[in-house]
């Protein structure tokens, strides 16, 4: 009762097929084979790049700038309830 019998995955197949067609599910087969490729490129070009590239430089510091109090600005972690 644990896991599913092969009929029960045949009858899920053929409800799958009977909803998509078989036309359709080629096309999602065909579109899912050809991300995979894609991203096995993607991960292939990223390592040789990672490799070949120069060492990585300091990241740059931010710049913050002192702000001025308004009348109008409320600081909303020193507003209390009251």
């Amino acid at each position: 009762m644990g896991s599913f019998s092969i009929w029960h995955w045949l009858i899920v197949l053929l409800v799958v097929v009977l909803i998509f067609g078989t036309k359709k599910l080629k096309n999602i087969g065909a579109d899912l084979g050809g991300a995979v490729k894609g991203f096995k490129d993607g991960v292939k070009g990223g390592q040789e790049a990672a490799d070949s590239a120069a060492p990585p430089t300091a990241p740059a510091q931010q710049v913050t700038t002192a702000r001025t109090a308004d009348a109008q600005t409320v600081d909303v972690e020193a507003k209390t309830k009251g």
